[in-house]
């Protein structure tokens, strides 16, 4: 595909945007806390993360099965949005791109899962807490990496504290803080059961369009659900400590997720169902909550909103903008037209092809209408090689290597044995091939008929000016952020040491119900 002679500015046209678009545990006695700890003016900022989880995987989105009061509060009460974006599909590269405000691909090593993050690139806690800010965060903050490699002394998300607690005692008078809540929830593995066994009905669960209906897959989103509601629980334990003391409405809460959930042609893909994310935004003394918006959002934007919100001029290396112009608007629907799109991507996830380091980068651009994904490299396997890769490579592990069992970029669960083992069943075929063979270079879906994003229309004729002017947006754009895959410097993600042991798992154990082994619905 041709760049040469596109710029930033050709993007911007060809777009129809504007010059400005793009710029790129218990709750008792917590009172003690706070006293004269608590900031007056600038706000709090309470960001909670899950750990794989889905648009649109929450009851105020309509979901059936999952109950998330507390998210449900939070949009009820401040803003829903029904766009929201991560930059990647995988762990590592969308947390880096949440800390630092640009795109992972300008990241270098932090482009990859289990990476490290170049202490060159700032980060939001950092500036933050050298303008007076208490940071800190819990469990899993950026990564999972390591931080030594890329020359920092601690994780981008600011010091490592035991608890919400913990980081509130340490928290020094008249101080606002910044506190990263990262749960590791709806994250694999899950324990078998543990949905319908907690009252949740197989009847009532949608199967997203990509996955085969059956009651173990079924089951296996019942279990999804269930860390999702235990996520949901201790957030809502958080805004309790906040309430109590007074601070809730003077901070500025966000809800939300780093990528898709862990599923077949969901984590780790393009599609909505790796990158579209539940995002819900509070703060009463700012903002007008009862509303749901329409404008894309990337979670990359997150970082200059926050630094703006706490007074705070952006890093001029930020590509990602803040979006409290649409907090503050007190609008719904379509706030600010310049986000009429968002761009999303991925590189290495795991290391699992066969030939060895390489990942399955890709890129692509998603209206309200359309998404276009540009595969760089479709000789590639999508979902990683069934075999796995057969040559030694450069893997600097953190535990015992294991057996490695192909398609490592799915993680090992009972859905992913279930289209393995009736992959030759002509209700789970299509859908097999769709998640794990092999792609074309470009990908286009119509979201008007094809909201499940199922069959590509890139080849058909009467879709060639969209494609041709998506296409041509994506990579000027591509072009102007500096990514290496559309500067002839791609092959570097290939070749970045990966941290995280052996790149797969054997697959679990596909569950028998004493009713069929296999009950197709």
């Amino acid at each position: 595909m041709k760049t040469v002679g596109y710029t930033r500015r050709d993007f911007l046209k060809v777009m129809g945007l504007g010059a400005a678009a793009l710029a790129l545990g218990g709750c008792t006695g917590t009172s003690q806390l706070f006293g004269s700890r608590a900031g007056k003016k600038r706000p709090n900022i309470l960001f909670c993360l899950a750990d794989d989880w889905s648009w649109p995987h929450a009851s105020i989105a309509g979901d059936k099965v999952v109950k998330t009061p507390t998210f449900d509060r939070v949009a009820r009460e401040g803003v829903l949005f029904e766009n929201a974006f991560v930059t990647a599909p995988s762990c590592t590269p969308s947390r880096g791109s949440i800390v630092t405000g640009q795109w992972h691909w300008r990241l270098e090593e932090g482009g990859n899962l289990w990476s490290t993050l170049p202490a060159k690139f700032a980060v939001y806690p950092d500036m933050l807490e050298r303008a007076g800010y208490h940071v800190g965060f819990t469990r899993k903050g950026w990564g999972p990496g390591r931080d030594e490699p890329g020359g920092r002394k601690r994780n981008p998300a600011g010091p490592r504290y035991k608890n919400f607690e913990q980081f509130l005692k340490a928290r020094p008078d008249g101080s606002p803080f910044c506190f990263w809540f990262g749960s590791t929830d709806p994250h694999r593995g899950y324990k078998w059961q543990s949905g319908i066994k907690s009252g949740m009905k197989l009847e009532d669960v949608e199967v997203p369009a990509c996955l085969p209906d059956s009651e173990e897959v079924r089951m296996d989103i019942c279990d999804y659900y269930w860390e999702v509601q235990r996520f949901d629980r201790e957030v809502g334990e958080l805004l309790e400590i906040l309430e109590e003391n007074g601070e809730l409405d003077n901070t500025l809460v966000v809800i939300s997720g780093d990528n898709g959930m862990p599923f077949p042609r969901c984590k780790s893909n393009l599609y909505d169902m790796g990158t579209n994310v539940p995002l819900a935004v509070r703060w009463a003394a700012r903002v007008k909550g009862g509303r749901v918006v329409e404008d894309f959002i990337s979670l990359s934007d997150l970082a200059p909103t926050f630094l703006e919100a706490a007074g705070l001029k952006p890093t001029a290396e930020m590509t990602a903008r803040s979006f409290l112009n649409v907090l503050t608007s007190g609008k719904s629907g379509r706030v600010d037209p310049k986000r009429d799109h968002v761009l999303t991507g991925k590189e290495r996830h795991v290391p699992c092809q066969e030939t060895g380091m390489g990942g399955y980068p890709m890129r692509a651009i998603r209206t309200h209408n359309f998404l276009y994904i540009r595969n760089f490299k479709p000789d590639r396997w999508p979902a990683g090689d069934a075999k796995g890769y057969a040559q030694p490579v450069k893997i600097v592990v953190s535990r015992p290597l294991g057996t490695f069992y192909g398609y490592g970029d799915i993680d090992a669960a009972p859905t992913k044995s279930y289209m393995l083992k009736y992959r030759n069943d002509p209700k789970v075929g299509r859908l097999f091939e769709l998640a794990l063979g092999k792609r074309p270079a470009e990908e286009l879906y119509d979201l008007r008929k094809d909201p499940d994003q199922l069959n590509n229309v890139a080849e058909k004729t009467n879709y060639a000016r969209v494609k041709g002017k998506l296409a041509t947006a994506l990579m000027a754009e591509l072009k102007a952020t500096k990514d290496p895959r559309v500067l002839g410097k791609g092959d570097a993600f290939d070749k970045y040491p990966y941290y995280g042991g052996m790149p797969g798992r054997k697959p679990a154990k596909l569950p028998q119900n004493r009713a069929a082994a296999v009950r197709e619905r």
